[in-house]
Parts: C-alpha cells; structure tokens; sequence
C-alpha cells in the first residue's frame, strides 16, 4: 500500500493545474496523478482569456501556455466585432510534456496507464488491486461522468487542426463566425491559428441532442476553410468534444475529508459554455493554498461562490434553449456580443456582478426569442444530475 498527501485521479486538465500549483507551494509534496491512458491531457485544447488567470495563479499556469494573441474577433450575419482582450491556448502536448519534467524535478509521480477500479475518502484501488491511499484523493475523471441525464442541451464540436500554406493564416483568432448556415442549432466556426502554418477549424454547436456525424463535419470545415482563403496542405490532428450543458447549478458533490470531486464531473466548469479554465485554476489555488485540514471547509466555500454565478447562467441556458428556436439561437450571442468587453470577460470568467447580469438579461430583446419560450425559461428548473462519488468508471 502506497501513502501520499494528494492523490489525483484523471491526468486532464483540472488535476495538472492543481499538481503544478501543489509542487510550487511545496515541491516535497507528496503527490501523484493516476491517469488510465498512457499520456496526459488527451487530445484536447483548452483556451482561455488571459486576465481570467489571476497574477497569484499565473507562476503555475504560464508554464502550460503555447500561443497567445492580443485580440479576438467574432462574426454573426448582422454584426461583427474585434475585442482587444488577450487570449491564450494550452494544448495537451504541452500539457504532458510539462507534466513529465515537473515529476523530474520533484516529488510529484506520473502513474500512467493505470485505471482506477474504486475511489472514496483517502483511498484509490487501482485495477491491479493495488490501493494506493492519500490524505485527500481529487477525483477529476472529465466530463463524461457528469452525465447526460441532467443536461438541457449540448455544446458539442469537431475540429481539425490544419497543416496551411503561411501566407493564407490569420493572424488572430475567430472565436465564433455565425455567418454559417444555422442548423442543429446555434451553429458557428471557431479558427486559431497556433503557428504560422498551423490552424485549429472548429465545427460548434449548441444543439439538444449530443449525436455527431464526424465526417460530415470534417467536410464541412474544409469548405469553410477554403471559403476563409485557407489553403490547406493536410490534417495534422482531429477532436470532438460534447459537453451536457445543464438547466440547474451543476455543483451538488460537497468536499468533504478525504475526498474532492474536480473538473467537470465535479461541477466545477460554465454551465452555458462548458468553459473549464478559470474554475480549473480557481480550485487549483484553493487547494495548494489551504493546509489539508481546512481543505474542505475551503473547497466548500468556493463552491458556495460559484454555485450563485452558476445559478445566473443556467437561466440563460434555459432562455438559449427554450427561448428560441434552434436556428434563432444565435441572436443571444449577437446582443451578448455587443455588451462591454469587461463585461463579455467576466461572463467567461463566471465573475459577472449585479450590473453585469443587469446589461445581459434586460433592453432590447434579442432577435428571434419567443413570449412562450421565454416564459418557459424562466419556469423552476429541474434538479440536476450527478455523479456517484467513489463509483468506477
């Protein structure tokens, strides 16, 4: 049987920001990331607005930074913007790689391949039948394990990253073009370009179903690829993401000694974007920060804090969803848009402050949203769903 102070289940995102932020408060720390697949990160891309990274935060999160750009655009068909707001992305390689020389260099373990059979408070058995036990067990195995069963709709996308010839690249990011045909919902491109001759196309829905066609949409981004002036040499990567977005706060496993649910299973992402990034490093602070007897009494406090921004933004979940037509769902981002930078920051950030909230929920109605809808939007939403604590996967 193996003792450790932390012991991270699930290698994503979540559980690296807290091992980096553990090992540079105390690099003799005893801590070790479980992770099932035999690298970290996935194959994922994790962006984020630079200021949702506070300064305190930004010693363990710069590290796993890749590509920043000092401004974003976005596109509907009536309206188009560029906000001089920073922008950043961290890929799963760097993710990994930064992983690996951290463990070189302290007392962090890297236990790859290795599924975990059983989680509870201080304990983790591994499929082998090994036990390995902790003064506290993070439990962050992604999203899939929230489930399906509570979500209102889907946030769901293919992308491919692009191999392009440097003189057809854009020079700063879209983070969403609805000037596309609408369909199965709120649909829109998003184009990063990560390196001069490297660009990341992604095909984004917010739809009621989860289903994917992956080849359709492959299609679909090399059209509009080449419709954007792209001229593409090869497909260097490809991913798919789908994310329940739920009608009710996600939050409802508590902390409790021994035993912390992280990342998305553990509610802690954007109920309307499914935006994981500043509650990732959020959480990531507070633990590093709090000695492993407040632990709990932290993790719950925080959880209190953003349950009230997630109550906020599961009622636009439901406005997106019962509000408008799917087709029609695009005209809440176009008047979103148009709102202070500050503002639109914050909403990612799931910091918004009462006149925030004022500046999004009240004028001039958003084309296409319905009486009806609207009204069912604001009905009492259901209870959400979420996962057994301690369960296998």
């Amino acid at each position: 049987m193996v003792s450790l102070d932390y012991v991270l289940v699930g290698g994503g995102l979540q559980n690296a920001l807290v091992a980096a932020a553990l090992v540079q408060q105390n690099r003799a720390a005893r801590v070790a990331i479980i992770e099932a697949a035999p690298r970290l990160g996935g194959n994922h891309l994790w962006c984020f607005h630079a200021l949702d990274v506070p300064a305190a935060a930004a010693p363990f999160v710069e590290p796993f930074v890749v590509q920043r750009w000092p401004r974003y655009r976005v596109r509907f068909p009536e309206y188009s913007r560029t906000i001089d707001e920073p922008y950043a992305a961290v890929t799963s390689l760097a993710l990994h790689e930064h992983m690996v020389a951290l463990a070189a260099s302290s007392a962090l373990e890297l236990r790859l391949g290795v599924p975990a059979r059983s989680i509870g408070p201080g304990r983790v058995e591994l499929a082998s039948g090994e036990v390995v036990t902790g003064r506290v067990v993070i439990d962050a195995r992604g999203p899939e394990r929230f489930g399906e069963s509570g979500a209102l709709g889907f946030q769901k996308f293919v992308g491919l990253e692009l191999k392009v010839r440097p003189e057809s690249a854009p020079r700063e990011p879209m983070l969403m073009d609805c000037s596309v045909e609408q369909v199965d919902g709120l649909r829109f491109m998003y184009v990063l370009p990560l390196a001069p001759d490297r660009v990341l196309v992604e095909d984004t829905y917010f739809s009621d179903a989860p289903g994917l066609d992956d080849g359709a949409l492959e299609r679909e981004i090399l059209g509009y690829a080449a419709r954007i002036g792209l001229v593409v040499d090869s497909v260097l990567r490809r991913e798919r993401g789908v994310l329940p977005l739920p009608a009710a706060p996600p939050l409802g496993v508590e902390s409790a000694p021994g035993l912390i649910g992280g990342g998305y299973q553990g509610g802690w992402f954007h109920p309307t974007t499914g935006y994981s990034f500043p509650l990732a490093v959020r959480l990531a602070s507070t633990i590093a920060s709090a000695s492993l007897a407040e632990l709990p009494e932290r993790v719950a406090a925080l959880a209190v804090r953003t349950r009230r921004q997630q109550r906020f933004a599961t009622l636009l979940n439901r406005m997106l969803f019962r509000g408008f037509a799917p087709e029609h769902r695009y005209g809440a981002f176009e008047r979103f848009y148009r709102l202070p930078p500050d503002t639109v920051r914050r909403f990612y950030a799931l910091s918004l402050t009462p006149a925030d909230r004022a500046r999004i929920v009240c004028g001039r109605p958003p084309r296409g949203i319905t009486a009806r809808g609207l009204l069912s939007a604001l009905a009492p939403a259901s209870a959400p769903s979420h996962p057994e604590p301690g369960t296998s996967p």
